[in-house]
């Protein structure tokens, strides 16, 4: 009898070690804390670089509405060129833009920035995968500083002649010519106000990069 109540209560006696040592095994809560904790740290990135890539598709399609504005604007100068019907033995009445250095400086700054602007597409397309990386987007924030006054420049330069073409001045002497060269006066101006376009299209990439370093 007193072997089987020792057995009874040595059989009895396990199982409550046994939940004991089980007990003891599923213990650690504070890994659950640790990894909530990263789970709550991670989730705050992804904000971020949503809104960064959502600046580098804001700077992808203003970089390819700046090529159109600049490839336009030097095509239509450099393909401008008007001849009148009537000339006589020594004189022919042609307009071109190789006359002015002024239309050719603004040829060959627009080509240049459409030339720029097709180059820097796969940075730009770089800053929208990898939306935290810094070199590519500084390098296109200092070139595209640097096209602004170029493109400005040549933009200024050529609406100064146009505004001669078509209005003259009276003390120097020079005689409005849109009259005569309507066509030509027309191309000038179009592709003018393209080069401005171009440039306030830079100085909203400027911004762009701007804004997206500074929440580096």
């Amino acid at each position: 009898m007193d072997s089987s109540h020792s057995t009874k209560e040595s059989s009895g006696d396990i199982p409550i070690a046994m939940t004991d040592s089980k007990s003891s095994k599923t213990s650690p809560p504070p890994v659950v804390a640790e990894t909530t904790k990263k789970t709550k740290k991670t989730s705050k990135q992804p904000p971020v670089s949503r809104w960064k890539r959502c600046l580098g598709v804001v700077d992808i399609i203003l970089r390819i509405c700046a090529i159109a504005a600049a490839l336009a604007a030097a095509t239509a100068m450099a393909t401008t060129s008007q001849q009148l019907p009537f000339f006589t033995q020594f004189f022919q009445f042609k307009a071109d833009y190789n006359d002015l250095p002024a239309f050719t400086f603004f040829v060959i700054a627009n080509a240049m920035a459409g030339a720029y602007l097709v180059l820097s597409l796969p940075f730009s397309f770089v800053c929208i995968v990898r939306p935290h990386i810094i070199g590519a987007r500084l390098m296109l924030l200092v070139f595209d500083t640097i096209a602004v006054p170029l493109v400005t420049a040549a933009a200024s330069a050529a609406a100064s002649i146009v505004y001669l073409a078509h209005n003259g001045n009276s003390d120097a002497n020079w005689v409005a010519i849109c009259q005569q060269f309507n066509d030509f006066c027309q191309r000038v101006s179009g592709a003018v106000v393209a080069s401005f376009i171009t440039a306030l299209i830079f100085v909203l990439l400027v911004i762009v990069s701007a804004v997206a370093l500074r929440r580096n």
